[in-house]
């Protein structure tokens, strides 16, 4: 099998997920580009594994493994996050978010 479709697939979908973290305002489209980037890190490891033979089998689909749990974790807490920053200011815009401490 040649690796160099699916590295550079991954490197396409890390590139875009990159470009809607850095571009995009919405909270919800902000988490979906977090996702796209950890789905291009697991297709990556997923194709090392196969095309590298190491020490340890299944190595990088372990680790795949990992990320989807992660992945998993950061979609909860952030869907929570978001959902209460929409009942506190009736928008998830990123940029209506102060960042300032506001001692109660």
């Amino acid at each position: 099998m040649r690796p160099v479709i699916p590295y550079v697939t991954a490197a396409l979908l890390f590139g875009i997920g990159v470009y809607g973290v850095l571009r995009r305002r919405n909270a919800i489209l902000l988490l979906m580009s977090v996702e796209l980037m950890l789905n291009a890190v697991n297709l990556i490891l997923v194709t090392a594994d196969t095309t590298v033979r190491a020490a340890l089998p299944h190595t990088g689909q372990v680790f795949a493994l990992f990320v989807i749990v992660i992945a998993a974790a950061e979609v909860g807490v952030g869907l929570a996050i978001v959902l209460q920053l929409y009942r506190l200011r009736a928008t998830v815009s990123v940029d209506e978010v102060p960042l300032e401490r506001v001692d109660a």
